[in-house]
């Protein structure tokens, strides 16, 4: 039998006041999609750190290739052969495609210190290539949208010819048609022998594309099994250690009075004429394929990227959103797509970041009252099931669900009528879903309306009462439940 080409045993990690690793373990074989999979705080994302040479383990030992493997960086792990793409991006924005591509190993001219900028934007199409992107690589990484910030990432991990490649989470920022393109470079990948540790909480990929699995719980090893002798409901159960009876938590809600309603709303270049409303205790999906102008006209009626013309209506008076302090003033709350840059202060706690934005309620006389912003911190930690040692745990430090939550409670502290979630459940595994479906229901029982952004069409049929779709930045189509269906979807969102 072939020798594994990389194997973890008994790492431990521990960070303050979290044990993160508790004799973790995993080995991955030439030519083979291994699939690590658990719940958000299980300790995936500390191990592939440790296997990129970004946090050093407590104890244990790594083995690659027949040798013993310590890098103490990420330049020292790729020159090893690993290479590692990470959930949150990281590039720099203000940079160009090509630039980040080969930042670092940018090709000179001749003998002379000088970057030979040609030859470094050839490379890139080249490398861009192999992933199906076609694109202006001289364009600065910040004018791109995260899905192809996703695939860039992508390429230049590849362009390190690596022989293990771990990719986290990879797709969440990609539409159906660019996760093909990665699945088929995946088998290519696979063909020519290169170790794959895949990590994603969507199952039906690991499914599709694994060869095996390791699940996670507690920072422990639970399991490592071929995928052919799992199913969705066994998967669950390993990693969340128990059933899940209803991925969709079911809701007897009655409909209210309109909240929110948007009139002819426009902003050049961006979405043109949408009209929509959202009535309390209701909960309306929007969705549409990358670029439909989704996310843009959740930022407008949020006001960070205000709208040029059209009329927005909250509980039937007409407001002026200018801004995101007149959208909350308003009763409007955005849990933005891109957490990481516009939803926490990573390296603020969590009692921080649930009452930064609401410091009027807990200030008297122009001082913060520090015992009722700490009761408030533990109420939503406890409400929210936030998995936090304390309310004094920097965010950065919490899984991508648990951050999720902190967004989510910051809202709840500021009680908007209106909340409007986009992409609510990217990154996040199945257990928390479920939690964070339980509470949109939460909310939706008392009243607050919803109006949920996603490009998960099983969500949006599963939690919708009504359906939008966008297509090329207008309103393509309206669907109520007899007719929901991801054909009828993606007729509307495709332009049919």
């Amino acid at each position: 039998m072939t020798e594994p080409r990389l194997t973890l045993q008994n790492i431990c990690k521990e960070f303050p006041g979290v044990q993160a690793l508790d004799n973790a373990q995993i080995e991955v074989f030439p030519g083979e999609v291994h699939c690590l999979l658990g719940e958000n705080g299980a300790g995936k994302s500390t191990l592939i750190r440790v296997v990129g040479g970004i946090v050093n383990p407590d104890s244990g030992e790594m083995i690659f290739n027949g040798q013993r493997y310590v890098p103490e960086s990420p330049r020292q792990a790729q020159s090893h052969g690993v290479s590692v793409i990470h959930q949150e991006l990281n590039l720099c924005t203000e940079m160009s495609v090509a630039e980040n591509i080969l930042l670092g190993r940018e090709p000179k001219r001749g003998r002379w210190p000088l970057i030979d900028h040609r030859k470094m934007n050839d490379t890139s199409v080249e490398i861009l290539g192999r992933v199906g992107l076609t694109i202006d690589v001289n364009l600065p990484i910040g004018e791109l949208s995260i899905a192809q910030q996703q695939m860039i990432e992508i390429a230049k991990a590849l362009s390190f010819k690596a022989e293990v490649l771990v990719m986290d989470e990879p797709t969440t920022a990609l539409t159906d048609r660019e996760a093909e393109v990665l699945f088929n470079l995946i088998d290519e990948l696979r063909g020519d022998g290169v170790s794959i540790i895949y990590i994603s909480h969507r199952l039906e990929e690991v499914l599709k594309i694994g060869d095996r699995a390791t699940i996670m719980r507690d920072g422990k090893h639970v399991l490592t099994t071929a995928i052919t002798g799992l199913d969705r409901e066994s998967i669950i159960s390993a990693m969340v250690g128990r059933s899940l009876e209803e991925e969709f938590p079911s809701r007897d809600v009655g409909k209210g009075a309109e909240t929110i309603a948007v009139k002819n709303l426009s902003r050049s270049d961006a979405f043109n004429d949408v009209t929509l409303s959202v009535h309390r205790g209701e909960l309306v999906g929007l969705t549409g394929l990358v670029g439909s102008g989704r996310t843009e006209f959740a930022r407008a009626l949020f006001g960070a990227e205000p709208a040029d013309s059209g009329s927005i209506f909250v509980d039937g008076t007409v407001v002026k959103i200018e801004s995101p302090r007149t959208a909350i003033e308003a009763g409007i709350g955005l849990l933005p797509e891109d957490r990481k840059e516009q939803g926490i202060f990573g390296l603020l706690s969590v009692r921080e970041n649930i009452t930064l934005g609401n410091l009027p309620f807990f200030t008297k006389s122009k001082i913060v009252q520090r015992k009722k912003e700490m009761d408030s911190t533990f109420d939503f930690i406890q409400k929210l099931s936030i998995r936090t040692p304390s309310g004094e745990q920097i965010v950065a430090n919490l899984s991508g669900g648990n951050q999720q939550k902190v967004v989510l409670a910051k809202w709840l502290v500021s009680k908007s009528t209106c909340l409007i979630f986009d992409e609510p459940t990217r990154g996040v595994d199945v257990g928390a879903k479920t939690e964070i479906y339980a509470l949109m229901n939460d909310l939706l029982e008392q009243g607050v309306a919803i109006l949920m952004i996603s490009s998960d069409l099983p969500e949006v049929l599963g939690m919708s009462d009504r359906v939008l779709v966008m297509c090329e930045g207008k309103m393509a189509g309206e669907l109520s439940k007899p007719d929901f269906s991801q054909e009828n979807v993606m007729r509307l969102a495709a332009g049919s």
